[in-house]
């Protein structure tokens, strides 16, 4: 079964918005780099996207985009999460450049809507999402 783990948001003012989740909800910062913050309550983590620095040149929303990005989901295997997501209609949308593993542990997708979204598994929640998972 499929979890909910996070969402993200795409902004222009990272530091701004962080602080803002910081302030108005108690978010943590569980990591940081100068196109993300990754924020968390415990359970669910918000990624906040420098929509600027992280312009990805395949989301045809470009760099003036604002708004939520995408949603993650932890899987137990991927390989099982992947055929259920093609079963149900969705469609393969690619690979995050530069984080994590690959395709064994991570994979974007867009469900029937367009809606990307993205699922990986417990190692990678741990190591990219700053979130422990079992």
């Amino acid at each position: 079964m499929a979890k909910l783990r996070h969402i993200a948001i795409a902004v222009r003012d990272l530091e701004e918005a962080a602080k803002f989740y910081e302030e108005a909800f108690g978010l943590e910062r569980v990591r940081q780099s100068d196109v993300a913050v990754m924020m968390s309550d415990g359970v669910v983590s918000l990624a906040i996207l420098d929509i600027k620095k992280n312009n990805n040149a395949e989301d045809e929303r470009g760099n003036d985009f604002v708004g939520i990005h995408h949603l993650g989901f932890l899987v137990d295997d991927i390989e099982e999460g992947a055929l259920a997501i093609e079963n149900a209609g969705g469609v393969y949308h690619g690979q995050v450049k530069n984080v994590g593993k690959g395709p064994k542990y991570e994979r974007k997708y867009r469900d029937l809507n367009g809606i990307v979204f993205d699922v990986a598994v417990a190692d990678h929640a741990r190591s990219s999402w700053c979130l422990d998972v079992k």
